[in-house]
């Protein structure tokens, strides 16, 4: 059997493609092993500076490390963003595909053609994907492209204008994935809550909560990516209402001073942004994760200044931080831009600032009893067991240490309540008191 071996870079939407490629790829065996791989395939991220450049490091490397007469494989945003370039540029490479064409990666392989269609890809609800490194979550991905006109993002340049999936397609994949064990589903897209809104629908993510709240077997789910304008007041009580859909919000915000709103392209102000966070915060349980850029041209110390002190005085309880990325074919490539330096100084003292908030979320969970997906090996070693408490995100919203079990051996994929016991460096630790069995 044909060795693959797979690299995806960049977001969970990205990591969909690639499960759809490893489906299309089954017949291979899949190998950790880049210098033993028949087939190897990176998924490119083209979305700032830091992405491109991991991602060509990444071509480089892979080629360095494969053996003689495989195959280097580079599709993704990267590529369909600049294809003429990179063809060019990466004579390493033997095979180059963009984004619109990965229900097609076994023909372009065996027939070892370059292909970039312009239609946007849009996943059936048959489509055969090979979930990886889980087996109780699963991203599901609800549209491709965006509609909106942010003047630092160049997504829409590359990836089109929205396009959403059938709703029909989208509860045909859940049921399917709920058969094969999967009960924990994040849904994602790049504007996930204008889903809709291309076919006339406002408000479609309250249609599919619903559908998706009837199936039976899923036990947790989350939206991803909420924009701030497309994001109802209505949508918002439908999540907290749900027994199914956690009151977790993922709202990037980019920002906070009305100035910079503005010249972001944002569309919604401060005030508004308030709004939803505080209907937000105030639910049962809620987790807040929000996203904002430093350096964005005109951005005044006064701006800044202003953002800072939002961040100190609202109780976010996962925050990112970015330093603004100059992209060509974007409204702020062409805006006088703010000194390098100035970003890095920026970057350092608003790093301090979400370090705190973040430090106080975790500390916040002391002596909470929360429910906990056993995920198997801990990053702590053989000592503790890790877990992700069920209203968090894969991978990204933290770790909990399960250190002691009050009802035996504890497997992987199974839900457990936990006593919080302590926090320490940014990890809880805790007791597992009891297993929750799924209805």
């Amino acid at each position: 059997m044909s060795k693959l071996y797979l690299h995806s870079l960049g977001c969970n939407k990205n990591l969909v493609d690639s499960e759809i490629m490893l489906g299309r790829l089954e017949n291979y065996d899949i190998v950790s092993e880049p210098s033993s791989a028949d087939v190897l395939i990176v998924n490119t991220c083209g979305f700032i500076k830091s992405a491109k450049e991991e991602s060509i490091k990444s071509i480089l490397n892979l080629h360095e490390q494969r053996k003689k007469g495989s195959l280097l494989v580079v599709t993704g945003c990267l590529m369909q963003r600049y294809k003429d370039e990179l063809v060019k540029a990466l004579p390493e490479v033997d095979l180059f595909t963009g984004t619109s064409d990965f229900e097609r990666i076994d023909e372009l392989i065996l027939k070892r053609t370059n292909l970039f269609s312009n239609s946007a890809y849009l996943q059936g609800e048959n489509t055969k994907r090979i979930i990886t490194n889980s087996n109780f979550h699963a991203f599901v991905k609800i549209a491709e492209g965006c509609n909106q006109h942010c003047s630092f993002c160049a997504i829409p340049n590359f990836k089109g204008r929205l396009r959403s999936r059938p709703l029909k397609s989208i509860i045909k994949e859940v049921q399917n994935l709920v058969a094969q064990g999967f009960f924990d589903f994040s849904f994602i897209a790049q504007d996930t809550s204008s889903y809709l809104l291309d076919e006339g629908q406002k408000d479609g993510l309250i249609e599919l909560i619903s559908e998706v709240e009837r199936i039976r077997g899923v036990r947790a789910a989350r939206i991803l990516y909420l924009y701030p304008t497309s994001v109802s007041l209505a949508l918002i009580e439908k999540i907290i209402a749900s027994k199914v859909f956690v009151n977790y919000f993922d709202m990037p915000l980019q920002h906070i001073s009305d100035k910079m709103l503005s010249l972001m392209k944002r569309g919604a102000n401060k005030a508004r942004l308030i709004e939803l966070l505080n209907l937000m915060r105030n639910a049962d349980d809620s987790f807040l994760r929000t996203g904002f850029i430093v350096g964005h041209p005109h951005e005044s110390e006064a701006e800044f200044n202003e953002l800072c002190e939002f961040i100190r005085g609202f109780d976010f309880d996962r925050i990112s931080i970015f330093g603004y990325s100059k992209e060509e074919d974007t409204k702020a490539y062409e805006m006088p831009q703010i000194p390098q330096k100035t970003i890095n100084l920026r970057l350092k003292q608003i790093e301090k600032i979400v370090d705190f908030k973040i430090e106080k979320s975790f500390k916040k969970e002391l002596g909470k009893v929360r429910k906990v997906v056993c995920v198997g090996k801990s990053s702590e070693g053989e000592f503790f067991i890790g877990g992700k408490d069920l209203r968090w995100d894969r991978d990204i919203d933290g770790e909990i240490l399960i250190n002691e079990s009050k009802c035996g051996a504890l497997k992987q994929g199974k839900i457990y309540e936990c006593l919080i016991t302590q926090s320490v460096d940014k990890k809880l630790i805790a007791s597992a008191l009891r297993e929750l069995k799924l209805p």
